[in-house]
Order: C-alpha cells, then structure tokens, then sequence
C-alpha cells in the first residue's frame, strides 16, 4: 500500500516531468548499451570498490601449450622480422613470414580448437601481441587484426553452425585471410552514419540475394583478404524478408573475389606497410545466407559490432601500448647508462632521470591494467568500458614515454637507419591512436558517456523505464529504480563527506595490506567522491551532458585513473609485495592522486550549476588539491633502479624481444658499462681520467686494458648512427614526383622478387562447400 501510494503520489510526476526533459536513447545508443558487461569499472561507480573482490580475481595465467606457443612459433616468427627491411625493403613481410603465421595458425589463435584454431585465452592473445610487436609493428598488427574485431570473432559470437562449420577451419589455418570493412569516407567515428547499402532482391534462380554497392578505407588486410566481413545499411523494400523496408546495418560475408568487387591500391599509415587499403563495391550480389548468422540477423550488425569490440578493443592495442613502454624503458634505460656527456652518464641528469621514472611507472601501471583486462576477459565477459579506457589511455601513455625515449635518445632516435630501434615505433604511434574509436571520441563521449549509464546502479533502469510504451508498467519500473537511486545517492553522500574530510581514513581497506593500506584508503576516498560528483552533474546536466564533452572526459578520465591504480594494486598482490616494487607503485600511486584531483578541481571549476559546484568542492576535495605528484627524491630513487640490472627492472621489461641488432647491441653495451663500473671507481679514486695513459704507464692490468677496451668498442658501436651513399635519395631521370625513394643500404640487398608482390603468398582461393557462396549474377532488370 505505501509503495503504491508512494508511487502514484510522488513518483508519477516525476516520471511525467524526466519524460519531457530527458532525451530518448537512439537504437544505436542501445545497442551500444547492451552490448558488453560491467565488472570493476561497476564497482568503482558506485563508490565503494570491494577490495576482496578484486583480489579474488584470478591471475592472468598462461596455460602450458600457450607457453610452448611463446618460446616456440612466437621466437621463430620474431627471428623472420626485420623491420627496417619489411618497412624500406620489402614493403610487406617476407613471404616466408606469411607461410610460417598460416602454418602455426596464428590468424587462428582465438578460434576454437574443435573448429581447427589454437583456442588460446584472451591473456594468450595478448602475450603474443605483446612480444611480436616489440619485433615489428608491421608484423604484430597483421596478426592481431584477424584475432580482434574480424569476421572470426563475428562468427564464433553469432555465425551460423554451417557458417562456422566452414569458415573458422579456413580462417584457422590461414586458407581465408580475412579483413573487415567498415570505416567509409563518410562514416569515421560516426560509424552509424555509413551510406553503404545492400538491397534484398529475388535472384534470377529464386533464390533471396542482396545487391550491394560501398566504399571503404583504411581497411587492415584489405589489400590482400579472401574474405571480408562488410558491414552496411540493408534495405527490403519488397519485403522479401517479412520484416521493416528499412533494416539498420547489418553485417555479411563477401568474398572478394566476386564479380564488381575492386581492391583499391594500398595505403601506408605513418610509413607502417601492414597490409591496408581501401574497397569498394558495385552491384556486388551475395546469397542472403552470407549475413553472419543469417536472415535473422539482418538488421542486427551494431549490436554485432560494438560486442565484438567490447572484447578486441582491451587485447590487441593495450597489448602493443604496454610492450612499447616496456620497450621504451628497457632501451632509454640502458642507453642513459652508456652514454657520457661531461664525463658522468647522462641518466644522471635529473632532466632525464624524470623521464625515465615516468617511462617506469607507465610500464608497471599499462601492463598491470592490461593483466587485470585479460583476467576479466578469460572469465567470460565482454568489457566495454573498460576495453575503452585501456584502448585510449594505453596508446596515449605509450605515445608520451615514446616522446621520453625520443628525448633522451636525442640524435641517435632521429637518424633513421637499420640500427635505429626507436624511429619505427615513433612513426607508428598515430595508427594507435587512431584506430579502433579514435581517442578524442572515446575520451570526451565513451568512457564516462557509456559508463555513466552502464555502470551506475540505477541509471540505465531508469531510462528504460522511461521509454517504455506501456505508461504504467514504465512508471512501476521507474518508481523502483528512482527511489532506490535515491538511497544510493543518501548513501553516497554520507559516504564522501567521511572519507574526504577523514583524508581516507574512515575508507575501508581489505585486511593485510600492509604498505598498500594507505593507497587503498585513498582509492576508496575518491572513488565515493567521483559517484557523487558524477550523480550530481547527471541530476543538474540531464542529457546535456553528453554535449558538455569536456567535463565528460574529465569524469571519464578520473574513473580511467581509478581503474588503472586498482589494477597496479591487483599487480603489486599478485606478484608477491614485491620489496624491489615499492618506489614503482609509490610513484603510480602519487601520480595518479594528483591526476585525479585535478580533474576533481576542473570539474567543479566549470560545472554550469554554481551551488552545486561549491557543495562538491566542499565535500569531496574540502582544501583544494593537495596532491603535487611524485616527489624529486621518489623519482630519482625509481630511475636509478632502472639504470642498472635488478629485479624491477626485470619484470618491467620481460618478455619483450631483444634481438634486433641494434637493440642487441645496446644490451651488450649496458651489460659491459656494468661490469666495469668498479674499474671507473678505482680509476676517479685514483685520479686517473685518461685510462690509455694509464695503460701506457703499467697502472692497468691486460685484462682490465681488455674490459676497458671492449667496452669502448662496444659503446661507439650504439652510439653510431646509420649514414647512406650520397645517391641513395635520388630519384632516377624522369620518375614520377610522387613515387617515393627508398634508401639503398648495401649491408641489406633489395630482395625486389619478393616485394614486388602484394598479396602474400598462397592467399589465393580455393572454393568452400559452405554457408557463404558465390552469388550468381543478378538479373537483367
């Protein structure tokens, strides 16, 4: 009775009222909506993380055969890349590179193994990115491409059993290289808005067929794929189907070997040559069995997409950001300890020595997020928010400790040669940042934009109550969901005022911490602050709120720091408390904090609703921000460890490749600086600056005449930079202007029979008996 009361005397004209003023959610805002799961980043929205939960989290772990996969086909691909030769050479991989991934199934690692792929975790996947990418970018992006958002992933999630039956084995093992199409030139970001159509029509034979007509760009793989995953908008004006005329973007099969399909020439992103170009297509006729899952998907292709992505999108660019950090620290570290400048190594600089801090606690922190989205992934879930956050926070972090690297490297990272082991990843970082939902889009509109309504306890029930056609049954729903927000929201309230003016103290921490008790005291305190802020500015903003894009990414980016830090907890657990992790996790911790204020300081600065603003301010950050970041003495302290071989730094870097010759070259040079370090002691203790004089002069031993020189000879060789003959740039007599020269480096003859051909070998077509089929020609008419 008072529930009914309270219902038709308090909450109708409310509900009445939220009908008028709050906007309806698009289908394609739905879709995105349903598509995926919520799991930490839930926990962390509502304001009041359980710890226990996240420390019960299993590790992500490698089972045996994935190891065997990493130290076996994964070390021998990693041999096969030269990525000066693949980027100026060859123009693509050397063909024996493409034979062996077919081989050894790596196109197949996400396929299941009853369907002939190698039915390896999501934290698998990862790893081989991870590694193969510290080898070649090229190389990486061509083998994570058809194990993230591709025709595979669609068609183990919706294809039909026929349809998987015959495509997962092909796609496996390499026979079918797939790509999938779906940035146009009038639909980037606005991937909803695509003018590429299919039309569904009576075939000549009967049979139900689509005509379709598009254009794409940018599509990886394109240039030399057998089949494509092609995503458009269908059309049944005939209703042939039984359904609407109009029925949304669907997603189909195309093989591209069918009549009006034309492969356009290829492009080059930021000098990368993974294989990438645009298509198009005119009056392409397909069998409607082609859409994946059939007839009864047609229409459905979105929610397709986004569930798809909400996977890919936290593996395959984390795992390429994480091990550029990682190879960014292992290379600028050793190098700052090699080289001399005023007769000290310029690591210590403090100039430097903060960059390589910074290029430490990125490393630790996108790694640690990276494990922690893996774990998640290998239960099951599709993480929507959270692939968003670590898709655009791991390629923008990766991109500054790259400029870190750059910095210090100084001229040794600009001049471009085959010794040069940094330039290509520089090179490469836009691609990154780019792809996969572009980050400004996924900062300022999907990370708090989606996460508000996905993760917030009683949001998205009531918007769909509110949009409810059966007036009564929406209002019942919205009375539940209204009232039980606002408990939550008492709760909350209480909540932020203990903890921010306790300065953490009244925040909970899971039992034995130890050390780590303080920062996850503080995470709590933030976390109650932020879901109070983001409840207040969702009351006072509504649906306006998606257009104030700079407080939207401001929020978002306070809960992509709160996901983040809690991951580099989970990491300093699960690796044992590590004594040697302590300055690490203290410098994450520092850095975060102060992120965080400062975006708690921006929100309310600019929230349009000025008493609300004051109130928050009040509540949650009571004497301003107080957090200044890492201290000068933290900092040192971390770059020093990183400057020498230890544990930390270890860990840091493992699993990364090494092999290159310039990088194997600095590694030599490092470890020989170390070992004679002693020997430099005893030569400034006895005031000898010239240890060729003092070799002239009997002071110095065979053996640490030898060590001194070795070591000489082994710095000037990482020091040293490429140079090319003098006509290596020119152009021959009459050549086109804009056919580029490719450097002439006699150390590496052009192997001109192997690039001159751009689709790799044995990607040519055999013809399946399968779901999808080569369409006949439509009829005349």
């Amino acid at each position: 009775m008072a529930q009914s009361w309270r219902r038709d005397t308090l909450t109708r004209p409310i509900f009445r009222w939220a009908r008028t003023v709050l906007p309806d959610i698009s289908e394609t805002e739905r879709e995105a909506l349903e598509a995926g799961d919520v799991w930490w980043d839930a926990e962390l929205f509502a304001g009041n993380p359980d710890w226990y939960r996240l420390r019960a989290t299993p590790q992500a772990k490698l089972s045996a055969e994935e190891q065997a996969f990493l130290a076996g086909p994964v070390e021998e691909l990693c041999a096969m890349l030269d990525d000066w030769r693949i980027n100026w050479e060859l123009g693509d991989l050397p063909s024996e590179a493409w034979a062996f991934i077919k081989r050894h199934k790596f196109f197949g690692m996400i396929i299941p193994k009853e369907h002939g792929g190698l039915g390896f975790s999501a934290t698998a996947h990862s790893e081989v990115v991870r590694k193969v990418s510290t080898r070649s970018i090229a190389g990486a992006v061509t083998i994570m491409v058809p194990n993230s958002l591709g025709p595979g992933e669609l068609l183990m999630q919706f294809g039909t059993d026929a349809q998987r039956a015959t495509w997962l084995p092909r796609l496996a093992d390499g026979r079918e290289v797939p790509c999938f199409s779906l940035t146009s030139p009038e639909a980037g970001s606005d991937a909803a808005s695509m003018i590429d159509n299919g039309v569904v029509i009576r075939q000549s034979d009967g049979q139900l067929g689509i005509r379709l007509n598009w254009r794409k760009r940018y599509i990886t793989l394109g240039p030399v794929a057998t089949v494509m995953g092609l995503a458009f908008k269908l059309r049944d004006p005939d209703r042939l189907l039984g359904g609407e005329e109009d029925l949304g973007i669907t997603v189909a099969l195309v093989p591209t070997d069918l009549p009006g399909i034309k492969i356009g020439r290829r492009h080059l992103p930021s000098h990368q040559v993974f294989q990438n170009g645009p298509n198009e297509g005119h009056d392409v006729v397909i069998p409607v069995d082609n859409i994946i899952g059939g007839a009864a998907q047609a229409g459905k292709g979105w929610r397709m997409l986004m569930s798809a992505l909400a996977a890919g999108r936290g593996i395959s660019l984390p795992s390429l950001s994480a091990a550029g950090a990682a190879f960014a620290l292992r290379t600028t570290s050793a190098y700052a300890r090699v080289r001399y400048q005023f007769n000290v190594p310029i690591g210590k600089f403090e100039g430097v020595q903060r960059r390589l801090a910074r290029q430490a606690g990125t490393a630790y922190i996108l790694d640690a997020g990276r494990r922690l989205t893996c774990a998640g992934l290998d239960e099951g879930r599709k993480l929507a928010v959270i692939s968003a956050i670590m898709k655009a926070h791991a390629t923008d972090r990766m991109r500054e400790v790259v400029t870190d690297a750059m910095d210090v490297h100084a001229g040794k990272g600009v001049i471009d040669g085959p010794h040069n082991y940094l330039g290509n990843l520089y090179r490469a970082i836009p691609v990154g940042i780019t792809v996969e939902g572009a980050n400004i889009l996924t900062q300022n509109l999907i990370i708090f934009g989606q996460g508000a309504i996905r993760c917030h306890p009683f949001l998205l029930r009531e918007m769909m109550a509110l949009q409810d056609e059966d007036t009564e049954r929406g209002l019942t729903a919205f009375d539940e969901a209204f009232w039980g927000h606002v408990w939550h929201s008492v709760k909350t309230l209480g909540r932020a005022l203990l903890r921010s003016w306790s300065f953490g103290w009244l925040s909970p921490a899971p039992a034995g911490a130890g050390r780590a008790t303080k920062y996850y005291r503080q995470l709590g305190r933030y976390a109650a602050g932020f879901a109070l802020t983001a409840d207040l500015a969702l009351l006072t903003l509504g649906g306006a709120l998606k257009r104030k894009e700079l407080l939207s990414a401001r929020l978002g980016g306070i809960l992509s720091e709160l996901f983040l830090l809690s991951a580099a907890l989970k990491r300093y657990e699960d690796e044992g408390r590590q004594e040697s992790d302590r300055a690490v996790l203290s410098w994450c911790m520092a850095d975060g904090f102060a992120t965080i204020e400062r975006r708690f300081m921006e929100v309310f600065s600019n929230l349009p609703n000025r008493p609300v603003a004051w109130l928050l301010n009040v509540i949650v950050q009571p004497l301003g921000p107080q957090r200044r970041g890492p201290s000068d003495r933290l900092t040192i302290a971390l770059a020093e460890q990183m400057m020498a071989p230890s544990p930390l730094r270890d860990r840091l870097t493992a699993d990364i490749d090494l092999g290159a010759e310039g990088v194997a070259l600095l590694e030599r040079a490092f470890t020989l600086t170390v070992e004679a370090e002693p020997l430099r002691q005893k030569l400034r203790r006895d005031g000898i600056r010239d240890w060729r004089e003092a070799a002239k002069s009997g002071a110095l031993s065979e053996a640490e005449v030898a060590q001194l020189t070795a070591l000489e000879h082994a710095v000037a060789k990482v020091i040293a930079v490429d140079d090319f003959a003098a006509d290596a740039f020119a152009r021959p007599a009459g050549s086109p202007s804009e056919t580029p020269a490719k450097p002439k480096t006699p150390a590496k003859p052009r192997a001109t029979a192997e690039a001159a051909s751009v689709r790799p070998a044995g990607t040519k077509r055999s013809k399946p008996d399968g779901a999808v089929k080569r369409a006949p020609k439509p009829p005349a008419s």
